[in-house]
């Protein structure tokens, strides 16, 4: 057990969220979470961590603790016996709060931390902690609008520890459209399979000197219908990675068709060096050869990106990575961004 880098990463959790609190309180926020100490953090890390990595019934543990008294949440399932913050207890409950939107209320009782109960409702800035995979825990907070988004603030996988840096400067795809993006890349993990979505600039063809002729799957009359992209629009796009091959969307997302297999533009040098970032405070920019990158998929979308500057690709693995990758013109190089520790 990680516990002399857990008692570390929770004081800075506890700096982090009394931060946060206080500059709440400054813009007029009354509904702002109390805080947890640096103690009660690490108390909670740890029965998380070691619920992690039993099993109820043959299945992980899945389980979302919130830190916060029943009182101020909205029509909460409150306990006649709170349960003692342990790991037997949270895997015990967790096949009731697997469906995501349910969490574990957590507070400091008489007898120490227990789990009051479950609540859909959280206040602004809650501590938040997710079991998302044995020995992967996830710390968040309400995104304080009406989405019922979270702020990712920290990933812990055993005692390796990442503290999302909030200031790290991302993609110009992920800026421009942060929902969309978002959204795409959690849809496309879902299925599991792995996929690759290539955007292009609109009203070009350029593109089409790095993409196999014919395309398997192209769509006849391209239509502006996904220029809405809800939920289902999205699910529904994030399905097409699932194909062999590539989605084709526009920067306005019109789709183009999907199952392209990308080639090397005609006389143009393969990609040969690729800088890799990750907006995770501490973490070095990484220049490598693309082959270090994964598989057929991220070396091809590196090769796509080093011939159409102008284009974006955005790459899930089966294991659950996800890149983004771009041209850098201040590095001359193709970029690829991580942003696995933004989506769990």
């Amino acid at each position: 057990m990680p516990r002399e880098a857990y008692a570390g990463i929770s004081r800075k959790l506890h700096d982090y969220f009394c931060h946060r609190h206080e500059q709440a309180v400054r813009d007029g926020e009354r509904n702002a979470a109390p805080v947890p100490d640096a103690t009660t953090i690490q108390a909670i890390l740890d029965a998380a961590f070691w619920a992690s990595l039993r099993r109820e019934e043959g299945y992980v543990p899945k389980v979302s603790l919130a830190f916060h008294p029943a009182e101020e949440s909205c029509a909460p399932i409150v306990l006649d016996r709170p349960l003692p913050l342990g790991a037997e207890a949270l895997a015990r409950v967790s096949p009731a709060v697997e469906t995501p939107g349910i969490h574990l209320g957590v507070w400091c009782e008489p007898g120490g931390l227990s789990v009051w109960g479950m609540t859909r409702t959280l206040p602004e800035l809650c501590f938040v902690l997710e079991v998302a995979a044995p020995g992967l825990l996830v710390v968040k907070h309400p995104g304080g609008d009406e989405s019922g988004k979270f702020v990712n603030v920290a990933v812990l996988e055993g005692d390796q520890i990442k503290m999302i840096d909030a200031n790290a400067c991302g993609p110009a795809a992920w800026i421009e459209s942060v929902e969309v993006t978002v959204k795409l890349a959690v849809a496309m993990r879902a299925h599991g399979r792995g996929g690759s979505l290539l955007m292009v600039p609109s009203g070009t063809s350029t593109w089409r000197d790095s993409i196999l002729r014919p395309l398997p799957y192209a769509v006849s009359a391209p239509s502006c219908e996904f220029a809405v992209m809800s939920d289902a629009v999205v699910n529904a796009i994030a399905g097409l990675t699932a194909v062999d091959g590539a989605v084709l969307l526009t920067d306005r997302y019109v789709l183009l068709g999907f199952g392209a297999k990308i080639v090397r533009r005609r006389g143009s040098p393969p990609v040969e060096q690729v800088a890799i970032s990750e907006p995770v405070e501490g973490a070095a920019r990484q220049f490598v050869h693309p082959e270090q990158l994964g598989g057929t998929r991220h070396l091809s979308a590196a090769q796509f990106i080093h011939d159409q500057h102008d284009a974006s690709a955005l790459i899930a693995s089966q294991d659950g990575r996800f890149t983004i990758f771009e041209w850098s013109p201040s590095e001359q190089m193709v970029h690829a961004h991580r942003l696995d520790a933004l989506l769990l």
